[in-house]
């Protein structure tokens, strides 16, 4: 990288008034300290502090929950508090509590793969099974399952030695890092704090997004103990505090959850300015940077004979990939992909538009939305307004569509789109995969729902047609929300990107086996829900799960949930389910 561009330091410098520059500089100079202290704290001291992090969150689970639903509007009966119960406290404990298995492991002198019965992929990929890791995830997620896939040419051996990244090497302090928080989903700023600090030993300064200003007070005290030992400083501000953090001398390092414009312009700048930059091969932005940055997700649809049953869950299913958080999720799917030779394509997309119109209405609460929506409407005319005053879109992309405004724009908000592929079988899939892989937009993640039957008729021609997928998650029967739920599963778009070709970010976080250089993640899931998956050979015991938008127990089952991973006892197992059936 170049060095920092003086006129644009002077623009960061200047458009802060002289005492906010002095707070964030004082507040760097503790961390540069904070730096050092960590990198001379032994392993069993480290895994000490993040036990003290899980008990701090587990002491700030209810504000933290109560204070995310506020911001999002959402009515406090509602039951889609549940999804801030659960994408909030549940992955931040979890996350917190297996790094701390982790690196207690470590210190210990043991690998946290240590006990990992590894597997095979095609290409010859070592394969390391994250989910379940226990007894209690076995039941508590029975019929769901999750694998970490390694690049080709990694040997098991070399992986298992290998993981543990920075705390291999602890005295080797990775100097200050900055954070960009995310502002959708409230788990992500303090996970990507614990990774920065635990698999890179950095302190690090987390900038709060404007939108969950809100939230400053709760990561305070679920995030105090690392306040407390000096790792962590955290600073709320709009885009002129963050231009003059990511050209901070001292800052080493910058990771970002957000858009690619937002990446871009910190990178590059903005303007012709910008422009000029890249194409000199010169960025401003004179540190490394890594990112999550989301993309246009697909659902594949791989045709089948589908029961009346298959198809009303299966759309629901769909519209909750859509609609969860009110569709402001990096890993949203926006583009259903069904094959035009499909004899059911009508009979799912009526019941798609009957999920699309029914499900829960909530306020169009993330900035800009109603922005992305009418650019979605003047992009497709004959797009459908549906559900409560027309706040979601369907995209119905016909022969004569340009269909690739919805394949390249991340729309961030309640849009759906449908486009079609022909064939059946082998040949759908393998157009399917071709068109996700040439035509989307993002690397971050892709679903695919296909009938158990039809994987084991496929055999090879399936697994294979999977590993050509370039995702970072692929999720089958499942959703890859749940794979940013797995604590243990690596999150973060295919490996390649560039900062000049970014496309879902660069690096990888949550990860909390500490796994080297993870390809990817696969998630797997049941087709059926329990009872109906008994009748059709699935053997799995979990009903229609809690992070469906049309879960009506979801609040509750959120709330035990957070609750187990805040302590796990096989006597929370009935209430858990009790609730969860009630779905």
């Amino acid at each position: 990288m170049t060095t920092t561009d003086p006129t644009s330091r002077t623009q960061a410098v200047t458009a802060l008034d002289q005492q906010q520059r002095d707070e964030l500089d004082a507040a760097i100079t503790e961390l540069a300290s904070g730096a050092k202290l960590w990198a001379s704290t032994p392993l069993s001291e480290r895994a000490g502090l993040l036990g003290a992090v899980h008990a701090a969150m587990t002491g700030a689970v209810q504000e933290w929950a109560e204070t995310a639903a506020a911001i999002k509007g959402l009515d406090p009966s509602s039951q889609l508090i549940g999804e801030e119960w659960i994408a909030g406290p549940y992955a931040g404990l979890a996350g917190a509590g297996t790094l701390a298995h982790s690196v207690a492991a470590l210190a210990a002198g043991t690998s946290p793969l240590a006990t990992s019965r590894f597997g095979t992929a095609p290409g010859g990929r070592v394969t390391i099974p994250v989910l379940p890791t226990n007894g209690h995830e076995w039941l508590l997620l029975h019929g769901f399952s999750a694998e970490v896939w390694m690049a080709p040419g990694r040997s098991a051996g070399e992986v298992r030695a290998s993981a543990g990244l920075g705390e291999l090497t602890p005295s080797m302090s990775g100097g200050v890092g900055l954070v960009l928080g995310a502002g959708n989903i409230t788990s992500i700023p303090p996970l990507d704090v614990l990774y920065e600090i635990v698999a890179n030993n950095r302190a690090v300064l987390l900038k709060l997004n404007p939108v969950m200003a809100g939230m400053k007070s709760v990561f305070d005290k679920a995030l105090a103990p690392l306040i407390d030992f000096g790792v962590l400083r955290i600073v709320q501000g709009a885009g002129d505090v963050g231009a003059y953090l990511t050209q901070h001398d001292v800052i080493s390092h910058v990771h970002i959850t957000g858009s690619a414009a937002t990446h871009d312009a910190i990178v590059w700048g903005t303007g012709e300015d910008a422009a000029r930059r890249k194409a000199a091969g010169s960025p401003l932005l004179a540190k490394p940077i890594t990112s999550e940055l989301g993309g246009v997700s697909p659902i594949i649809i791989v045709p089948s004979a589908w029961t009346k049953h298959d198809l009303r869950y299966q759309a629901e299913h769909v519209v909750t990939q859509r609609l969860h958080n009110g569709g402001y999720n990096c890993i949203a799917g926006q583009v259903v992909v069904v094959s035009s030779n499909w004899p059911q394509k009508k009979a799912f997309l009526a019941e798609l538009r009957r999920a699309l119109a029914a499900a829960p209405h909530r306020p169009a609460w993330y900035p800009g939305s109603d922005g992305r929506m009418r650019a979605a409407s003047a992009a497709y005319p004959a797009a459908e307004r549906m559900g409560k005053d027309g706040c979601r879109l369907l995209i119905d992309v016909q022969a004569e569509d340009n269909a690739s405004h919805v394949l390249t724009t991340e729309y961030f908000s309640p849009v759906l789109g449908v486009v079609e592929v022909p064939g059946t079988g082998q040949a759908f899939l393998d157009a399917a995969v071709t068109l996700a892989n040439d035509e989307f937009v993002g690397t971050l993640g892709a679903n695919l729902i296909v009938e158990p039957k039809v994987i084991r008729q496929l055999g090879t021609g399936f697994l294979g047609a999977v590993a050509r997928l370039r995702y970072g998650t692929i999720a089958i029967n499942a959703w890859t929300g749940l794979g940013f739920l797995t604590a243990t599963a690596s999150w973060g778009a295919f490996p390649g990107a560039t900062i000049d070709n970014v496309q879902s970010g660069i690096g990888t976080v949550h990860n909390a086996l500490l796994i080297d250089r993870p390809e990817r993640t696969i998630v797997r899931g049941p087709f059926r829900p329990f009872p109906r998956s008994f009748a059709h050979g699935e053997f799995t015991l979990f009903p229609k799960p809690p992070w469906f938008v049309q879960a009506r127990s979801a609040a509750t089952t959120g709330r035990r949930l957070a609750g187990f991973a805040a302590k796990p006892s096989w006597l929370k197992m009935p209430a858990i389910f009790f609730a969860a059936f009630r779905a």
